[in-house]
């Protein structure tokens, strides 16, 4: 059993998510349970930021390495028409459990995506108008996998966006990615007016948006 969390996303009392964070999923290798079953900071700036600068009406919106969904989710109660939750296997019942608990479910959907891998169920109809990430720059080795998804899932017109606490390693994520040939372009460095969702105001966050230069949706 989880504990839920009424998160609020905007300055309009009725703009808020609910979301289940648990300790049920559980990594196959280590036995340690998966830290994106909880909220992580970065989602809550992500989730306070995009309702001002943002617009969602009848938009597609992709979440890559969703966790507990609060930046997918938050697009969805903006006035998305589609949004797909994607995570590895192990997340997903968590994922479900919050589109539900939201009342969501005839626009959310709920995918398994390992970047880099087959994501022909993601792509299969289309491209996405929005894609939305936060605290996905842990690994500079994950980002090849992560950049040949976004090349997958971008159209032309597509816009990339990344919430990312500043660690250490933040820049050699983002250098891997423009090694690829994506434009990373930094919107905002600052505590973003979050100081009532992120507990810690000593730790500065930074808002991305990540733009391919050059389209392979098809690229195997």
């Amino acid at each position: 059993m989880g504990i839920i969390r009424e998160i609020p996303v905007a300055e309009a009392a009725a703009h808020k998510v609910l979301v289940e964070e648990s300790d049920d999923a559980i990594d196959s290798i280590t036995g340690r349970p998966l830290t994106g079953s909880w909220v992580w900071d970065s989602a809550l700036v992500l989730s306070r930021w995009i309702p001002t600068h943002l617009n969602f009406q009848g938009k597609s919106v992709l979440e890559l390495g969703a966790g507990a969904g609060l930046p997918g989710l938050t697009a969805a109660l903006l006035g998305a028409n589609r949004v797909v939750l994607t995570d590895v296997q192990q997340l997903l019942p968590g994922l479900l459990k919050n589109v539900e608990a939201n009342g969501f479910t005839d626009r959310v959907e709920v995918k398994q995506l390992v970047w880099g891998l087959d994501d022909s169920g993601i792509t299969e109809s289309s491209t996405f108008d929005i894609v939305l990430m936060s605290d996905v720059f842990f690994d500079s080795e994950d980002m090849i996998g992560l950049g040949k998804t976004l090349r997958r899932v971008c159209g032309e017109a597509t816009q990339v966006w990344a919430a990312t606490e500043m660690r250490p390693w933040t820049g050699e994520c983002l250098d891997q990615l423009m090694a690829q040939g994506f434009q990373v372009v930094e919107q905002e460095t600052s505590q973003l007016s979050v100081h009532a969702a992120v507990q810690d105001s000593n730790t500065f966050f930074a808002i991305f948006q990540i733009k391919p230069t050059l389209v392979e949706s098809s690229q195997s």
